[in-house]
């Protein structure tokens, strides 16, 4: 018993100079920013210069027409895209120092099925009204948090995708990066939300994840992990911990 309480005493201090970890981004809450609103002219201005021609009622898609062998991009070469821009964000992207305009857009191929994910989502980097990179997102469809871990001066985006199928809702996250004009991931962090509640099926359950900064040195990237919760399906939800989804 002494003994024990000798090694207690000796971990004590190594253990009191441990600080708490460093919440990332908690995808247990529902996130709380509303998106930033922009103009009609604007709107215009980003979508006439991201596409070389679209449609701006979706009554106009035609009942058919040659897309070829891939649907989505068939779409756009023929101009049978409904985009709209879904959100906004302010930064440094491409390089530091910079002052530019972050703008997801949900292109809107016409006809696009959920087997389509109901049409591509690209980005599009405006440096005032010059527009310095575009490129797909795979699907990523929300911008929660921006943020510079590693102090560079460039900002990184942490997105989202999602689905819903027959009452479940899953959800995707990867942090990535913008430079030399294409999108690179930092860190996907795969499904971070799982939620079939609104299946009503027994046994329904909703998981999710935290994502804790790790220590880094000086202008490095941190590592983040992650932590696995679980709720049930109750108005008030009783996190606790889980196992890994």
């Amino acid at each position: 018993m002494k003994t024990l309480l000798i090694v207690l005493l000796a971990f004590t201090p190594f253990l009191q100079r441990q600080p708490p970890r460093q919440v990332f981004y908690d995808f247990r809450n529902e996130p709380a920013a509303q998106p930033q609103k922009i103009s009609p002219a604007v709107e215009r201005d980003v979508l006439s210069k991201v596409f070389r021609r679209y449609l701006v009622n979706p009554n106009r898609c035609k009942a058919d027409f040659d897309a070829g062998e891939e649907y989505l991009a068939g779409a756009r070469r023929a101009g049978q895209i409904v985009p709209d821009v879904v959100q906004v964000e302010t930064g440094s992207f491409t390089a530091a120092g910079q002052t530019e305009t972050a703008y997801l857009i949900f292109v809107n191929e016409c006809n696009a099925s959920h087997a389509d994910n109901f049409g591509s989502k690209r980005l599009a980097i405006f440096s005032g009204p010059r527009m310095v990179a575009e490129m797909d997102v795979d699907f990523k469809s929300s911008i929660v948090l921006k943020t510079d871990l590693d102090k560079d001066g460039i900002d990184e985006l942490l997105m989202t995708s999602g689905d819903m199928h027959q009452g479940e809702v899953v959800e995707m996250a990867a942090l990535v990066s913008f430079q030399n004009g294409r999108m690179r991931v930092i860190q996907d962090f795969g499904s971070v939300v799982e939620d079939d509640c609104a299946s009503l099926r027994p046994g329904s359950a909703a998981k999710a994840k935290v994502l804790y900064l790790a220590n880094a040195a000086p202008g490095q990237m941190p590592r983040i992990t992650v932590n696995h919760f679980a709720a049930g399906c109750g108005k008030v939800r009783r996190w606790r911990p889980a196992r890994a989804f």
